[in-house]
């Protein structure tokens, strides 16, 4: 359906985890240039993979496969809050009508320790929609201009203690 407010779309790939994650990170939805190729934080700009490696201390993935292997070596689960929802290109502020996803296999397949959600639609969503506790984290989109590399690390670094096994 195709409105003045954007178009209805639903969520065009599957999350990532197995029984080892541990963790959950979860967007909002996917951008235009993520639903292109079929994966998470498909923009060239999104700081999410290189944040990702440089809190691992591990090289930048490249494919999606590379990326696939980061997460689940790693202990990390990924998919979005939100399932279907009408937007304007792939902005999180003209998100309405937004239905959340169901992540139940997600929580009886894994040990989930933690959620953290990528930015404040996420966040909203998790807490509000869905209704489980989240970590607000910062968006790692190029978008989010407030928060320089540096500020990211420090503030994602809480992350790595529930993947290696400190928290619980």
């Amino acid at each position: 359906m195709n409105t003045a407010q954007g178009n209805t779309l639903f969520h065009p790939f599957s999350p990532v985890y197995n029984a080892d994650s541990r963790v959950l990170i979860l967007g909002s939805f996917p951008s235009v240039a993520s639903r292109m190729q079929a994966f998470y934080y498909g923009h060239p700009q999104n700081r999410f993979w290189r944040l990702l490696a440089t809190l691992l201390e591990l090289p930048l993935p490249c494919s999606i496969e590379e990326k696939k292997e980061l997460l689940l070596q790693n202990h990390i689960a990924l998919y979005d809050a939100i399932n279907s929802c009408n937007i304007v290109n792939s902005a999180d502020a003209t998100i309405h009508a937004a239905v959340p996803t169901n992540l139940d296999a997600i929580f009886h397949t894994a040990d989930i320790r933690a959620v953290f959600a990528n930015g404040a639609a996420a966040y909203r969503v998790c807490t509000k929609q869905i209704g489980i506790p989240a970590i607000k984290l910062p968006s790692t989109s190029s978008a989010n201009a407030r928060f320089t590399f540096e500020d990211l690390v420090a503030a994602w670094k809480p992350l790595c203690a529930y993947l290696s096994g400190d928290k619980r």
